[in-house]
């Protein structure tokens, strides 16, 4: 790969951080060489799925746009024979060398600073600094009630005193006391408990796939959502489509950026595969409209009334997956991630997604190895997401062709921060996720309240290839 000056791919010194001039081939202040630094390439999943790159360079791989101009999509070819291209067409770059096994993680030697224009912080602070509440009701309250059974009611309390009045068949029932009538603020009126709220845990099932969202154990709020769908291609082949959207919580209104992200996202891939547009083509116009469905919220007065006067507007990340009888396509923006899990557990897992975030600009740059950089207190700094203040939306998509049958794993970094290796995370996978997507999601998102929860986590499931429609989970 040729080499470019690094004023092509970043405006500050990648080792003092100090602002560059078009055209310096050296830092001013540090000295660094600037020519060194390999331009971050625009397009790059991290890893191929199976077999090795092909010496010809002819090699005809599926392009977001048709081919022939007849709405028939360019020919692929198994990910035997290559890993993929980018949305460009551009071949993908060979992943990153691993950390050596003996080496513990060292802290880079520049201290750390606040993050440069263009990065966010996508948490408020670190895990003590999660706003609290109440207990989760999930932990501490009493079983649910068999259905039709009526709720137990209170004991009597001090004399002179009643136990209060059984709540009418249509009111909300407090899950902690069970008796109380819930009030519109979604606090029991007998007890005072807050009580789950609708997003707190989502799990929905379409046909062969399934997502599940879960609030974590230490949020207050769910600021992830999630869309999945199947449909068919103009040749009546099925297609699944899955989109998960993880709120930047350092932002106004995050809950409400991910849902509409997400929405819009869904409808737009489950609207334009049956018109035959190509799988990468449609991802990318899908990744366009969730933006524009996240930059309409910064317009509504609420988010004005409640971001002033920080002007901070709501936003989000994304990254989905299509899949089909013989093509699977990804998409992303941001630091969620797809992986590839072969049905075959000998064969090696894959991730097929490169996070926009900070740590990923290191060794991308060969300034860091992952080790270094992931244990910085930067790393998780993202570098792309989707709001009306990103400085550019640079929606990420690439083409793989699987040449075994296998699980596509779509998730936030909730889930991934505790299986973050292709190999931990084909771990955590159970070996029927194929054929019981949903039970599946549940053991991943139980896999990551286990480790701690300290997240929001979503997750979906998506077997390949795409089965027919009407087979789900057993």
């Amino acid at each position: 790969m040729s080499q470019m000056p690094q004023q092509a791919a970043v405006s500050k010194c990648p080792s003092c951080e100090e602002p560059l001039e078009p055209g310096d081939r050296f830092c001013g202040a540090c000295g660094y060489d600037l020519s060194v630094v390999p331009a971050r390439p625009e397009d790059s999943p991290t890893l191929a799925i199976h077999g090795v790159v092909p010496a010809p360079d002819d090699v005809d791989w599926p392009v977001a746009r048709d081919s022939d101009g007849h709405g028939h999509p360019a020919p692929v070819h198994a990910a035997a024979e290559l890993p993929g291209t980018d949305s460009g067409g551009s071949p993908l770059p060979p992943p990153p060398p691993a950390a050596p096994p003996s080496a513990p993680p060292s802290a880079p030697a520049a201290p750390a600073e606040a993050p440069a224009p263009g990065v966010r912080f996508d948490r408020p602070g670190e895990p003590e600094e999660y706003p609290l509440q109440a207990p989760d009701p999930r932990l501490t309250a009493e079983p649910a009630p068999v259905p039709g059974q009526a709720p137990a009611p209170e004991p009597a309390a001090a004399s002179g005193q009643s136990a209060p009045a059984a709540p009418d068949a249509a009111e909300k029932v407090c899950v902690a006391c069970r008796a109380g009538r819930v009030d519109d603020d979604g606090y029991c009126e007998n007890c005072g408990h807050a009580q789950p709220r609708e997003r707190d845990h989502m799990e929905q099932e379409s046909g062969p796939i399934a997502a599940v969202s879960d609030r974590g154990l230490r949020h207050h709020r769910n600021e992830d959502a999630f869309s999945v769908g199947c449909t068919a291609l103009p040749d009546g082949a099925p297609a699944s489509v899955a989109i998960v959207c993880d709120g930047v919580s350092s932002a106004t209104r995050p809950d409400d950026a991910s849902l509409a992200a997400s929405r819009a996202a869904g409808e737009t891939l489950l609207g334009a595969l049956p018109r035959g547009t190509h799988p990468q083509q449609a991802m990318h116009d899908a990744i366009l409209a969730a933006s524009q469905a996240v930059n309409a919220l910064a317009d509504e007065p609420a988010t004005a009334r409640e971001q002033a006067p920080h002007q901070n507007a709501p936003a989000c990340t994304l990254v989905g997956a299509v899949v089909t009888a013989g093509l699977l396509v990804v998409g992303w923006v941001g630091d969620s991630r797809v992986y590839w899990v072969p049905a075959d557990r000998t064969t090696p897992p894959a991730r097929l997604t490169e996070d926009d975030s900070w740590a990923a600009q290191m060794v991308a740059a060969g300034l860091m190895n992952e080790a270094e950089a992931y244990a910085d207190e930067r790393a998780h700094a993202i570098t792309g997401w989707l709001g009306a203040d990103a400085y550019e939306l640079e929606p990420h998509t690439a083409s793989f062709k699987p040449d075994r049958p296998g699980v596509v794993v779509v998730c936030t970094d909730g889930l991934w921060n505790y299986a973050e290796s292709a190999e931990e995370m084909a771990e955590a996978v159970p070996l029927d996720a194929a054929a019981r997507p949903l039970h599946g999601a549940r053991v991943l998102v139980g896999h990551a309240l286990d480790g701690g929860g300290h997240d929001n986590v979503t997750v979906a499931l998506l077997p390949f290839p795409a089965p027919s429609q009407g087979a789900g989970s057993a």
